[in-house]
């Protein structure tokens, strides 16, 4: 059964941060393949800053390139939004069955699962690969303590790297060169199309 790694995320725009931790990942944790889920809209977020669906699945797509261990998936733009992870779990494993699915996730998000749509069940059928976080703390919360006590968590020693989208596109709105923050075919798309600057 092969293990696919799930990486959540709006990808406004897809960064080096993002490409480290999936290169960390798919070197140096048991998974083959890692995909990135391209996130139509993620509830705990405003929907007003982001770029068109299709245009972030295509940055995705330009930064991951010819890996083919790496995917970037439209998977939830198929999906009622705004989208859930225990629902985008539940359709891909019954369209995957021979596939084992592993949901990764920031520390910071770790210390949200008590927010989650049916977070408790999503513990108990899926192991979480975590990746550290700066500045992260876990708040006091008795539901989210229960269900850290119930979840098969692999924390793993990714390299820290403190880099937003939003830093990005602020920096873009303020004339600044951000291209040492992505990868190149990325950022020759963003300055092509001049996406950011207002």
């Amino acid at each position: 059964m092969a293990k696919v790694g799930l990486f959540f995320g709006s990808f406004n725009p897809i960064h080096i941060g993002h490409m480290a931790v999936a290169g960390y990942m798919i070197e140096f944790t048991e998974l083959k393949e890692l995909w990135f889920v391209v996130s139509p809209h993620n509830p705990l977020k405003k929907k007003n800053t982001l770029l068109p669906d299709y245009e972030r699945l295509l940055m995705t797509e330009l930064a991951i390139g010819d890996d083919y261990r790496l995917r970037a998936s439209d998977i939830e733009f198929r999906l009622p939004v705004p989208s859930y992870t225990i629902d985008t779990l539940a359709y891909l494993h019954e369209k995957y069955p021979s596939h084992e699915f592993i949901p990764i996730m920031g520390e910071d998000n770790l210390y949200t699962l008590h927010r989650w749509k049916n977070g408790e069940e999503l513990v108990k059928r899926y192991p979480l690969i975590v990746y550290p976080r700066p500045y992260t703390s876990k708040p006091e919360s008795a539901l989210l303590d229960k269900i850290l006590a119930a979840a098969d968590i692999r924390f793993v020693k990714a390299p820290l790297m403190d880099i937003s989208g939003t830093f990005i596109r602020n920096g873009i709105r303020k004339g600044k060169n951000m291209s040492y923050f992505l990868s190149p075919p990325v950022w020759k798309y963003i300055s092509e199309k001049h996406f950011y600057e207002k």
